[in-house]
């Protein structure tokens, strides 16, 4: 397609009184990895939750392929190929790896592909195919991200979003968790939001930076890397 993937213009967006976005715009472009990044609390798992409809917006749009989503409910975001690994997982405890993964392939067209879709996520993460018995409830931290990312590809998204993949794993596991999301995004688009910014950021076509619900600066991975800047803020250099 030509154009961006994703779309988001003026967004405005609130919890209760508390106003979290700042008529913030950016766009996703296809088959690229765009990282959005910035501080605790700046607003990037708010940008999440606005596309993928699980907060209205207060003003603003978001379009995916150049259609209006932003008061579609969010299964019908899922159907439409957008997928959300939101922060901490959420996984079924006591359903095994593969009963969460089958939950990921309830789509239509998803349901087609299921077993050469499971195939394909134990290739990319071989740990799951060992555990593909075990209940998710009592796999390690890391185990349970694989679980989550495998879980929301097993949709056949054309859009993966990552909330902090990273969180409570060690630097060894993020460093396989980001090395493997960069293996996916070579078939489809990924956004990923990081708190670790130059992990983040090395995987990363391009990025944007958000302080305080406002969009302060983009540009490609390198340059963003380079910035004084943002070696100051986020990496104490």
């Amino acid at each position: 397609m030509s154009g961006p993937l994703l779309q988001i213009k003026d967004v405005v967006a609130y919890y209760g009184d508390f106003q979290a976005l700042f008529g913030v715009s950016f766009e996703v472009r296809p088959n690229e990895v765009l990282a959005l990044i910035g501080g605790n609390g700046a607003g990037k798992t708010t940008c999440l939750r606005v596309i993928s409809g699980l907060l209205r917006p207060r003003s603003g749009t978001v379009h995916f392929e150049g259609q209006d989503i932003t008061r579609t409910p969010p299964d019908v975001i899922v159907d439409l190929g957008i997928a959300h690994v939101p922060e901490g997982r959420q996984l079924f405890p006591e359903m095994t790896v593969e009963e969460n993964l089958y939950l990921g392939s309830q789509l239509r067209r998803a349901r087609a592909h299921r077993p050469q879709n499971l195939e394909r996520m134990y290739a990319l993460f071989p740990r799951l195919g060992e555990r593909r018995r075990q209940l998710a409830g009592t796999l390690s931290g890391g185990e349970q991200q694989m679980v989550a990312i495998s879980r929301a590809l097993m949709s056949e998204p054309k859009l993966l979003m990552l909330d902090e993949p990273s969180l409570g794993l060690s630097p060894k596991l993020t460093e396989q968790t980001l090395a493997a999301v960069r293996e996916i995004a070579k078939s489809l688009t990924v956004m990923i939001v990081e708190q670790k910014v130059m992990e983040g950021l090395e995987i990363s076509d391009r990025g944007y930076v958000i302080e305080h619900g406002k969009l302060v600066k983009e540009g490609g991975a390198a340059q963003l890397i380079a910035d004084p800047s943002i070696r100051e803020a986020y990496l104490g250099l």
